[in-house]
């Protein structure tokens, strides 16, 4: 197998899925433990990954240097092309700071690393550091505009690093580079497949015999996916809980009874607009709001726990559509940093009487709709754009307010039937409006208004790692834009979103 030593990349586990898309056996090891790791796995392959951190920094996390010197291919990522300079006696320094596409130029094609790759590509970079030294024995494969290292190695030694991310899906040629790699390890491939049957089984041993369990669904894909998946293992034994928290689109509500219905179970609807909106007044903090919302879900759950109590149902868990994006965005593993506090991850309370049942936690959202086919959902239900759990008020910078709120839901109805009309509803990954907490001059009916500034973001993505902002015909953007600022009172201005991930996320909170 390929051992990956993980140092907090926001895409380790996304290297690790390539890897088993390919067939390879995969582990992923911390760096105090790698050296263990690799001898007891008899490692064909190491893979370093990238970090939040600096390798000239004090307390940096690092490997044995011995690992160079076991014969065992090598290829640091990012912070693991960094690590692997500094530790054999290259030089890294606070550089040229680059997130989001690139263009790279191969210069020796001749390479078993740089087989089959086209003369330049676009690839996908996210660091503020760079290496300005290479080590002795180390060539230049390739290169970009700011970057004379972007492809390295010492061929002698099968050691190789890479600057850019190929594991995400925006940097184009990333899973011929890992191929690679893997034929450069002569590790065994096998074929990967998903085996719904071992995902039932799990659950069944989760859960026991007797006991039920409730789930939270929203209507998106992955609470979808995860509580179909819970009703095939258990069947009426699970019963599905919709908060109608008035955050979530106009529609909801009916949306998610019809998807029951093809299941086959009819959910419990919680009517908790009023009190949620209470709870939110004057919060502004993005982390707040988080936390406060996943808090109310969970008090929600624990009150329908204590209902089914009385009727002698016994429930112990509580199923939620976790995926792993939402986990590794909320500091999922030892060294990574935490980008937000997802409500179903890091804005849970500490203490609940409720265990968790995340079937699907390990996945990426492509990954759960294959899922979701396998257990025969309807596309419609599948192909469904994500819906931030936390609803419109992670869409509202500022405090959430009824007014706001109304002004939200007005513009994203206008975004989202014009995406519908125009046929791009298939094509993009996300599109939605946000009330910015920006305000600007505006001039109507010759009159002077000071509104606030709507920005529209549309996306293309297929796991939630990377993304590319939708290159939409600028007469669809147009008349988006002039539905808004004439349709919904209040608004001054509307902006167009053009910024990838890396450096933003998909959503602005």
């Amino acid at each position: 197998m390929i051992i990956i030593v993980d140092f907090g990349s926001q895409t380790t586990h996304l290297i690790a899925r390539r890897l088993k898309e390919f067939g390879v056996g995969v582990q992923i090891v911390n760096p105090e433990n790698a050296m263990a790791k690799i001898n007891r796995f008899k490692a064909g392959g190491i893979i370093l990954s990238g970090g939040p951190s600096s390798v000239y920094e004090k307390n940096a996390q690092k490997v044995d240097i011995s690992i160079f010197s076991l014969g065992i291919p090598v290829l640091g990522i990012c912070y693991g092309l960094q690590l692997t300079a500094h530790l054999l006696g290259g030089k890294v320094i606070s550089g040229k700071k680059e997130y989001g596409p690139t263009k790279l130029k191969i210069k020796n094609y001749k390479l078993k690393i740089t087989t089959g790759l086209p003369k330049s590509f676009v690839v996908w970079m996210s660091h503020g550091d760079e290496v300005v030294n290479l080590p002795e024995g180390f060539k230049v494969f390739g290169l970009t505009e700011n970057v004379p290292f972007a492809i390295v190695g010492d061929i002698e030694r099968n050691i190789f690093g890479l600057q850019f991310h190929p594991e995400v899906e925006h940097t184009e040629f990333g899973n011929k580079i890992l191929k690679n790699f893997v034929e450069i390890c002569e590790v065994t491939v096998l074929k990967k497949n998903f085996d719904i049957f071992k995902m039932e089984e799990t659950i069944k041993k989760n859960v026991g015999e007797k006991d039920y369990v409730i789930g939270a669904v929203s209507g998106g894909v992955d609470s979808t996916v995860a509580a179909a998946l819970t009703a095939k293992a258990i069947g009426k034994r699970f019963i599905p809980i919709y908060v109608d928290n008035g955050l979530m689109r106009e529609g909801t509500t009916a949306y998610v009874k019809k998807i029951f219905k093809e299941i086959g179970i009819e959910p419990i609807v919680v009517n908790a607009a009023g009190e949620m909106l209470k709870r939110l007044k004057k919060i502004t903090d993005s982390e707040k709001k988080r936390k406060i919302i996943g808090n109310f879900y969970i008090e929600i759950f624990e009150k329908e726990m204590k209902k089914l109590k009385m009727k002698n149902i016994s429930v112990k868990h509580l199923l939620q559509g976790t995926i792993y994006s939402d986990v590794i965005e909320s500091q999922g593993t030892k060294n990574a940093a935490k980008i937000k506090s997802h409500h179903n991850v890091g804005g849970l309370p500490k203490k609940m009487k409720l265990k968790l049942l995340e079937p699907v936690r390990n996945f990426y959202k492509d990954e759960v709709r294959e899922i979701g086919r396998l257990l025969g959902l309807s596309e419609e239900f599948i192909n469904k754009q994500p819906f931030p759990g936390p609803g419109y008020a992670v869409r509202i910078r500022g405090e959430v307010t009824k007014q706001r709120l109304a002004m939200e839901k007005k513009a994203d109805k206008i975004v989202l039937s014009e995406i519908q009309t125009a046929g791009l509803y298939p094509k993009v990954f996300l599109s939605f409006p946000v009330m910015t907490n920006a305000f600007s001059t505006a001039v109507k009916g010759d009159g002077r208004q000071f509104g606030e500034v709507i920005a529209v973001r549309i996306i293309e993505s297929k796991d939630i790692m990377t993304s590319n902002w939708a290159k939409i015909p600028y007469d669809i953007l147009q008349r988006i834009s002039s539905r808004i600022v004439n349709e919904v009172k209040g608004v001054s201005r509307v902006v167009y979103d053009i910024t990838t991930k890396p450096p933003a996320t998909m959503e602005w909170e």
